[in-house]
């Protein structure tokens, strides 16, 4: 069942559940941001509305660059003002900004460790028609490998505008990965929100030791959190207990969560719009291979490239579905209960 104590959105599985981009969580949250602290400012690579800045720009002109299509540049600006003092949002699509950007992200942001906020749009095979040299699927792995960078990827839009204005508050260069299309909206305001932690969302609630080898722990971020707890219910309707483990903050991981979760079920799926190698579950894999390994398969893209379609083609084309989780958690408890 839902877990009441995260404040969830109540129409979560009813048809007419509210949907809403992801991307405009952030534009939501930098606005906020900025009347909060005057220090905040908002740099672009000529896409302001798609990344939703245009919110900020419209708002704080003063406060906002346009740096153009030169996202190399776009880092090396926003670190130089954060040295100034000053807390840099800068946006574009994920795949030129950390995508085209990524030595001067790793050079004057990292390596310096200033609070630059880096704002990746348009990630996952669900951007759609853009095709594949739009769809980011590397993302993750090249943000998390990268040191002092914390990386989130929020599930819908209230957790992207909670996600921004945290970002604000820290001194950490941060990765923010947004999504292009509209997605039911799955927390509340009063949902709970803090970089580095996760959170269960569900709880089938199976305690004895028969129900026990039927239990399964998904760990799902960003879009497919939605998929994740239309899997749930229906793996509950089946007998098949399953905990839901919404994990917004992929560095740093909270593996205290990640530990307790494997202990309970035995058995692990994880579920990205990302490539499976190098992303969110290549980082839960790392924690139980250290410290309590358990059976475990991946739903994410395995080792291809996007192209055009409809999100709901693209996703079921890529494995990245409730059916694929489904499959998955069925192929882990296989594995459990040899």
């Amino acid at each position: 069942m839902i877990n009441q104590s995260q404040k969830l959105n109540t129409k979560l599985f009813e048809t007419d559940v509210e949907k809403k981009s992801v991307r405009e969580g952030f534009g939501e949250g930098l606005l906020l941001a900025g009347a909060l602290d005057v220090n905040v400012v908002g740099l672009c690579a000529d896409l302001k509305d798609s990344t939703k800045m245009n919110l900020f720009a419209d708002k704080y002109p003063e406060r906002f660059i346009e740096v153009g299509v030169a996202e190399q540049n776009l880092a090396g600006v926003a670190s130089g003002m954060a040295a100034m003092g000053k807390i840099p949002f800068m946006a574009s699509y994920a795949m030129f900004s950390p995508g085209r950007n990524w030595e001067q992200i790793r050079t004057t942001i990292c390596y310096n460790n200033v609070p630059v906020k880096i704002i990746g749009s348009h990630v996952g095979v669900s951007v759609g028609p853009d095709g594949g040299t739009h769809q980011a699927l590397e993302d993750i792995a090249l943000m998390r490998v990268l040191p002092n960078m914390a990386v989130v990827s929020p599930c819908d839009a209230i957790e992207a505008r909670k996600a921004t204005l945290a970002a604000a508050q820290t001194k950490d260069p941060t990765y923010i990965r947004l999504t292009r299309h509209k997605t039911p909206i799955i927390t509340t305001d009063d949902s709970p929100f803090e970089i580095g932690k996760a959170y269960v969302v569900y709880d089938s609630q199976f305690n004895d030791s028969e129900e026990l080898k039927k239990s399964v722990g998904i760990i799902a971020t960003g879009s497919l959190v939605y998929q994740a707890l239309l899997t749930a219910q229906i793996l509950a309707r089946e007998g098949i207990g399953v905990t839901v483990l919404n994990l917004p903050t992929i560095k740093p991981l909270d593996e205290a969560m990640v530990v307790a979760l494997a202990r309970k079920t035995n058995a692990i799926v994880t579920a990205e719009e990302h490539q499976i190698t190098g992303g969110m579950g290549s980082a839960v894999s790392e924690v139980l291979a250290q410290h309590y390994p358990v059976p475990m398969e991946f739903v994410g893209v395995q080792n291809r490239f996007g192209q055009s379609g409809t999100p709901e083609e693209l996703l079921k084309e890529y494995s990245v579905d409730e059916v694929s989780i489904k499959k998955a958690v069925l192929r882990v408890l296989k594995r459990k209960n040899l």
